[in-house]
């Protein structure tokens, strides 16, 4: 345990000297609360006023719905406290995360906002209070933030097997989640992974440096 603690303190001095890194991360991360409580819940509440009509889906229309609000709210709590520790564990990967997590949300909301289908006519209740609800079972359809995100940290951490398995193992099972509670399309859930790809791939253009920090030997 002291050994660790002597190996954090020692990555986190090293990236204080860097000059960069010392001004990529508070930058990646003002930029991510940006995205996160200003840009994406004005994407949402302009989904739930232009939500039109609910429509078939292959899928959601021949299964009954279940009671999953517990898997989809506190998994994404949890998946977000996963890549948090990850990412406390080496500094140098915190820009490059922020930076491909801001872009998945952006252009999320982009889509959000072009894409106004309401709800499907039956989906697992929220009891978590308005806050939550507000911001996890609102009309922001297409495409699915929960398929699409732990897939944007199996990309980001693929050279790492054991990670790469848990983040894609991750994405499936909130697929299956949020088609079970019908809280998504099934074109919200496909769609997200040919999306998140080429999120991914956009992130490598705009942030190469942040990318090589991100596999820097510290």
């Amino acid at each position: 345990m002291r050994e660790l603690v002597v190996i954090l303190v020692e990555r986190y001095r090293e990236s204080w000297v860097d000059k960069y890194l010392r001004f990529s991360i508070p930058v990646s991360f003002i930029i991510f609360c940006f995205s996160i409580f200003v840009v994406q819940p004005l994407a949402i509440d302009f989904a739930n006023e232009a939500a039109s009509n609910p429509v078939g889906d292959i899928i959601l229309s021949n299964t009954p719905v279940f009671d999953v609000g517990i898997y989809f709210v506190y998994g994404m709590f949890l998946l977000v406290g996963f890549i948090t520790l990850l990412c406390l564990h080496k500094p140098q990967r915190i820009p490059f995360v922020l930076h491909s997590l801001t872009l998945f949300v952006l252009i999320r909301s982009v889509f959000v906002s072009l894409t106004h289908i309401g709800a499907f006519t039956t989906q697992a209740q929220s009891d978590f209070g308005p806050a939550i609800t507000r911001a996890f079972f609102g009309a922001d359809q297409f495409f699915s933030g929960h398929a699409g995100a732990p897939f944007l940290m199996a990309l980001i951490f693929w050279h790492v097997p054991a990670l790469r398995y848990i983040f894609l193992t991750w994405s499936v099972f909130f697929s299956v989640v949020v088609l079970l509670g019908h809280l998504h399309y099934t074109i919200d859930v496909a769609s997200a992974f040919f999306i998140t790809f080429g999120i991914y791939h956009i992130a490598l253009w705009l942030f190469p440096r942040e990318r090589a920090l991100f596999f820097s030997p510290k």
